[in-house]
């Protein structure tokens, strides 16, 4: 049976951290009318906030893989906890406080694109396409982009192994849309950089 592309970008699959929060950290999210999805990828911005991430190989790596956020609703008047940033909703004088996780050993479940991973894919880096998130559940549709799979250093993701159990369960035949667990390879926490 084949895989369904049905991506649900960057799930946390093992870490440092304990339940409930495992090694999230927070961090400020730029004022703008961008949503990110749980799942995304997040980059630094210049000025010290993150933004959704664009896919791109960015010199300084991405911030982490996003979790959620809480902000001062302007609709509802009171605090707002959330697994997704809509964007908007907040005055442009108020903070928007993001969680992500940054961790440079955590490890994450995540679906390949149409050209799916192999063996020979293991231990190579590979970058990501963002894909447009889920408003009603705020899941993310991001996916890792096998096309990009090389040895460069700057790509933000490190392929550690497939997914290939249990047998026949959605994401583990191969080919496109299977699943792997990926790594950190271009993480700020671990970059040099800066920005």
């Amino acid at each position: 049976m084949a895989n369904t592309s049905a991506p649900f970008g960057f799930r946390q699959y093992s870490g440092n951290g304990s339940a409930p929060t495992y090694e999230q950290v927070e961090v400020l999210i730029a004022y703008n009318a961008t949503n990110i999805f749980n799942g995304d990828p997040v980059e630094p911005d210049a000025n010290g906030l993150v933004v959704q991430g664009d896919g791109t190989t960015a010199a300084a790596g991405i911030a982490g893989i996003f979790i959620g956020c809480k902000y001062l609703s302007v609709s509802q008047k009171r605090t707002v906890w959330s697994n997704y940033w809509p964007g908007s909703d907040v005055a442009s004088s108020e903070d928007v406080y993001g969680y992500i996780i940054n961790d440079p050993n955590a490890r994450f479940l995540v679906q390949t694109g149409g050209t799916g991973a192999t063996q020979s894919t293991v231990n190579l880096n590979a970058g990501y396409s963002i894909g447009s998130g889920n408003t009603a559940n705020g899941i993310s549709a991001a996916l890792l982009d096998v096309t990009t799979a090389a040895t460069t250093n700057t790509l933000p993701f490190r392929v550690v192994g497939l997914v290939t159990e249990p047998p026949g369960s959605a994401g583990t035949e191969a080919g496109a849309y299977n699943y792997v667990i990926v790594g950190f390879n271009n993480v700020t926490t671990k970059n040099q950089t800066g920005i």
